[in-house]
C-alpha cells in the first residue's frame, strides 16, 4: 500500500486539482484509512510479536509514510489507554461536543471535522509529553513529506494529506469511528461490523472480538467468532457503516453525547516514557551484542596478560 500511494504521487504529480480531490476521496483515502487501521494493528505487536516492541514501532513508522502527518507512535500511547479501560481515552468526545452538536446539521458538521478533533482532542482532555520515539516518528515523516514534494511537487502530498482527513471523516471506511462504541443498544458499550469493508480494513470491524483478545492479529479475528460464536453472535453488531453514518447524522437519539464517559480514579500524569533506549539495549542483549562485548574484553585481558608475562 505504501508503493501504490508513492505510485499515484506519481501519476498525479501534474494532475488537475479537481482529479486530485476525487482521487483523494475515492482511492487514497480508503488507502490511507487502511494504513491507519494497519497501524492500530501494529501497535498491539501484531507484526514481530511482544518480544520485538522497537521492530513494531518502526514498523508503524514504515505504514506511517503515506499518511502524510506522524500518528504511529502517538497512536499508541494513547491507544493502551482505550484498551485497559473503556470510557476514560481520548475517543470520547469533550462535554462541549456533545452540547453543541445535536442537530443533524451540526452532526454533520461534526464529523467532516472529526479528524481534527480526533488529532487535538487529547491535547486538551490528556496532555502526554513527547516522547522519544514519537520525535523519531516525526523526523522520519517529515523528511518522506520532503522527499514527496522534491520529486513529485506539492500537489502529491496534498493528495497524500488530504485523503488522510477526508477518509477519516464523512466517508463510508470511517463508520467504524461511530460503530465500534457509540450506544446503539442499551447495556452494551462495544459493536462488532460484519461486512465487506473488513476486507480492507484488517478486520477492525471484529471489534468485539478485539477487545477480547487485542493481541490476536487482525487477519485471524474472524476465526475467534467462529470458534466462539455463542459469545458473538448474540450481541447486537453492524451490517454498514455507511448505514451507521446516516443514523448517527438523522437520528434523534444519536450524537456524540452516546457514549459513556467513565471519571479516572488516579490522576494523569504528563510524562513520556522514553523507550528507545530501552529496546536499543533489548535489541542488543537479543543478537547477543553485550555477551560478544564481555568476550571480546575477557580476550584482549588474557592477551594483555600474556604480554606481560612474555
Amino acid at each position: 500500500m505504501v508503493l501504490f500511494q508513492v505510485f499515484m504521487c506519481w501519476l498525479l504529480q501534474d494532475a488537475d486539482w479537481t482529479l486530485i480531490f476525487l482521487e483523494a476521496y475515492l482511492c487514497g483515502g480508503v488507502i490511507n484509512h487502511a494504513m491507519t487501521l494497519a497501524i492500530h494493528d501494529i501497535s498491539h505487536n501484531t507484526v514481530y510479536g511482544n518480544s520485538y516492541p522497537l521492530w513494531n514501532r518502526f514498523f508503524g513508522m514504515l505504514a506511517n509514510l503515506p499518511i502524510g502527518v506522524p500518528v504511529s507512535v502517538s497512536f499508541k500511547k494513547y491507544h493502551v489507554e482505550h484498551h485497559r479501560e473503556d470510557g476514560l481515552d481520548t475517543d470520547v468526545p469533550t462535554e462541549l461536543e456533545a452540547q453543541l452538536f445535536t442537530t443533524p446539521v451540526r452532526k454533520f458538521f461534526w464529523l467532516t471535522l472529526q479528524p481534527f478533533f480526533y488529532a487535538f482532542r487529547p491535547l486538551i482532555i490528556y496532555k502526554k509529553a513527547p516522547s522519544d520515539l514519537e520525535i523519531i516518528n516525526a523526523i522520519i515523516q517529515v523528511a518522506f513529506d520532503v522527499l514527496i514534494v522534491q520529486i513529485f511537487g506539492i500537489r502529491s502530498l496534498i493528495y497524500l494529506i488530504f485523503g488522510t482527513f477526508v477518509a477519516m471523516g464523512v466517508h463510508p471506511s470511517a463508520g467504524h469511528f461511530i460503530s465500534e462504541h457509540y450506544v446503539f443498544k442499551r447495556n452494551q458499550e462495544t459493536y462488532s461490523y460484519y461486512g465487506l469493508w473488513n476486507l480492507c480494513t484488517f478486520n477492525v470491524g471484529y471489534h468485539n472480538e478485539h477487545h477480547d483478545f487485542p493481541y490476536v492479529p487482525g487477519r485471524h479475528l474472524p476465526e475467534v467468532r467462529k470458534i466462539a460464536p455463542e459469545f458473538y453472535d448474540t450481541l447486537h453488531s453492524h451490517r454498514s457503516w455507511t448505514k451507521v453514518l446516516w443514523d448517527f447524522v438523522f437520528s434523534p437519539n444519536m450524537g456524540p453525547y452516546m457514549r459513556l464517559k467513565r471519571k479516572a480514579s488516579t490522576p494523569q500524569k504528563f510524562e513520556a516514557r522514553h523507550a528507545f533506549g530501552e529496546y536499543y539495549h533489548a535489541f542488543l542483549h537479543y543478537v547477543g551484542f553485550n555477551e560478544l562485548t564481555r568476550f571480546a574484553l575477557q580476550w584482549m585481558d588474557v592477551n594483555n596478560n600474556n604480554k606481560k608475562i612474555e
